[in-house]
């Protein structure tokens, strides 16, 4: 595993290096497992949470750079942190798709899994649990993006 996570750090631009470092050890010392495959776009690094099994984030590669797909499965419980993150985060929240699930249950595939009903802005939303939560790190998001885990943590521990 250690040589896995080595070669993808090695595909981490430089200055978010010790970001990501601090992310897995964040995220593995909080009973999460790492998982990580190589694909054609990449590698995609996935933290599942040991207790329930469910995956909390996932580092996806872009042209647009590095992201961290979260799955915040607790959001109904802190989601007035979504109005403190910044606008280009809440701009990428607001125009990502809206889960077909939630609004039409025969619209989406049977086996997926179902988005986040949530407000930001004073607005509701029902977004797709794949593009939903997908911020891209930078100097500007990986604090919020930190805070954003944390949250995701403290709320399921009593999963």
């Amino acid at each position: 595993m250690d040589g896995k996570f080595n070669m993808f750090m090695e595909t981490v631009d430089g200055c978010f290096r010790s970001f990501v470092s601090q992310i897995n050890e964040y995220l593995t010392g909080n009973g999460c497992k790492c998982d990580i495959k190589l694909q054609k776009s990449g590698y995609v690094v996935s933290y599942v949470l040991n207790s329930s099994k469910r995956t909390l984030a996932t580092f996806v590669c872009r042209k647009t750079g590095m992201k961290l797909r979260i799955y915040p499965e607790h959001i109904q419980e802190y989601q007035d942190f979504l109005d403190s993150l910044p606008e280009k985060v809440k701009k990428d929240i607001k125009k990502a798709s809206a889960c077909k699930r939630l609004i039409h249950p025969d619209a989406c595939n049977p086996k997926c899994i179902m988005g986040y009903t949530f407000t930001l802005d004073g607005e509701s939303y029902q977004k797709c649990r794949y593009i939903a939560f997908q911020p891209t790190l930078s100097e500007e998001n990986n604090p919020y993006i930190m805070q954003f885990l944390e949250n995701e943590l403290r709320a399921g521990k009593f999963d």
